[in-house]
């Protein structure tokens, strides 16, 4: 039976919303990919929200610590972590909020924000060089 299709506005209020299909083995969830996990329609996982963002925020992996604070304090699990090694940022999901920028604490950050518009290629050419011990005594 084909299940139907609801709008967030179609649900009552107070109704109880599944994460997963009923068929879906959720004993095992935490160790299943999101990717490949069976989310159910009522789940906001399977709707895109990327067009609410005016900045994103892009990853440069060449001044990533893994420290995981990003993917810990991110609101919607817009980072994308795996083996404990921060690969990206799922952007159907983020919303552009910076929590993930502000939380960062390498010198430059490993995520900064841009304009949506702005290229993965701009942004990272556009990067803040790392700042010596030396130049922030000159200042």
């Amino acid at each position: 039976m084909a299940q139907e299709t609801r709008g967030w506005n179609d649900f009552d209020a107070g109704a109880i919303l599944f994460s997963f299909n009923k068929d879906s083995n959720v004993n095992n969830i935490a160790n299943t990919l999101p990717e490949n996990r069976a989310y159910s329609q009522s789940n906001s996982y399977t709707a895109s929200v990327a067009d609410w963002r005016v900045e994103k925020p892009v990853f440069n992996r060449d001044f990533c610590i893994d420290c995981q604070f990003c993917w810990i304090y991110c609101p919607d699990m817009s980072i994308v972590s795996r083996n404990e090694k921060m690969v990206g940022v799922d952007y159907d999901h983020c919303k552009g909020c910076g929590i993930c920028v502000d939380v960062c604490p390498t010198n430059p950050k490993s995520l900064l924000m841009f304009e949506e518009k702005k290229s993965e290629n701009d942004a990272l050419a556009n990067w803040p060089k790392k700042e010596s011990k030396k130049d922030k005594e000159n200042k």
